[in-house]
């Protein structure tokens, strides 16, 4: 059984999970033995739409926090470790300076990843282990800060797009009001609609038997949907959402100011900025491909790249 260490470094988040992988692949029923798994919110990929570049400040933030990762894996003995980094990473100027400080803090570069890949590593971390009620194909959808993957699928990949329309870059390009105006929910709801089609005639996601969504701004959705006081992962995996629940939030979140939306108890500090988005992500996604329901996947980018270690 080989200790492994994944990182996944996004526009929003930088993630940890190190984990033991089973001593031979066993396909999509293999389970990973999770040491532990971390997460902090930096916002890499803060002013990247506007500005086309990483700031000093961004990227001193994701060196701190993987630093800790750093002292982590070192910890725990991980034989192996990659690091990807994502939407932000992809589309800064300034990439070689991430890079660079990337291999100083981790002792290992970050492999910036194309969408198609990022898709590929979503699916598989998302399709292991489903509950029986979720049937192939699949639709994943991972809503990232920067873009969002639409991988379909039953054992393998068939088609996969990645699209930037992700929390964040939705949130600074639009929505800039406490709460935003209805003109701006306008004009963000027309930029998101037209990026889920483009999505969704590049792969067939309205053949799609099962919606699995992945990332906090699924997970968040989930959350404040079952009135969660506290955030519990093992309540939120393979959790399913009707439409009108996701509508709901969706709602009700664009309707908050910024200090409700943090009174909520299972809002983190560092996504309360840019749930409105994220859960106008879903929504679109759903109507758009006239599914009914989501299963939310607390499994995703991360776990995809730790099997990728095996």
């Amino acid at each position: 059984m080989a200790r492994v260490a994944a990182i996944d470094c996004g526009t929003n988040s930088i993630r940890l999970l190190i984990a033991d992988l089973p001593a031979s692949y066993a396909g999509p029923g293999a389970q990973l033995l999770d040491v532990t798994r971390r997460m902090e919110i930096v916002r890499l990929g803060e002013g990247v739409d506007r500005t086309g570049r990483l700031s000093p400040a961004a990227i001193e933030r994701t060196r701190v926090a993987l630093a800790g990762y750093a002292a982590a894996i070192a910890e725990f003995g991980a034989d192996r470790v990659r690091m990807v980094a994502t939407s932000a990473s992809r589309d800064a100027e300034n990439a070689d300076e991430f890079r660079a400080m990337v291999t100083e803090t981790l002792g290992t570069p970050p492999e910036v990843v194309t969408g198609d890949e990022e898709a590929h590593l979503s699916f598989t971390g998302a399709v292991h282990g489903l509950p029986p009620g979720a049937h192939a194909p699949y639709l994943v959808v991972d809503i990232g800060g920067g873009s969002t993957e639409f991988v379909v699928g039953g054992r393998q990949v068939d088609a996969a797009i990645s699209v930037d329309i992700g929390c964040v870059r939705m949130t600074e390009r639009h929505l800039h009001g406490d709460p935003p105006t209805a003109a701006e929910i306008e004009a963000a709801q027309a930029d998101i609609t037209a990026q889920v089609d483009r999505a969704l005639a590049a792969v067939p996601g309205r053949d799609a038997k099962t919606l699995v969504g992945l990332a906090g701004s699924v997970t968040t959705v989930v959350a404040i949907a079952r009135g969660l006081t506290e955030y519990d992962p093992a309540r939120i995996h393979h959790a399913r959402l009707t439409y009108d629940e996701v509508a709901k939030v969706t709602a009700d979140m664009l309707a908050a100011t910024r200090a409700e939306r943090l009174a909520i108890p299972v809002m983190h500090p560092g996504r309360a900025d840019v749930i409105g988005a994220g859960a106008m992500v879903l929504r679109t996604i759903m109507e758009r491909a006239e599914i009914s329901s989501v299963v939310a996947s607390e499994h995703d980018i991360l776990d995809g790249i730790a099997w990728s270690l095996n």
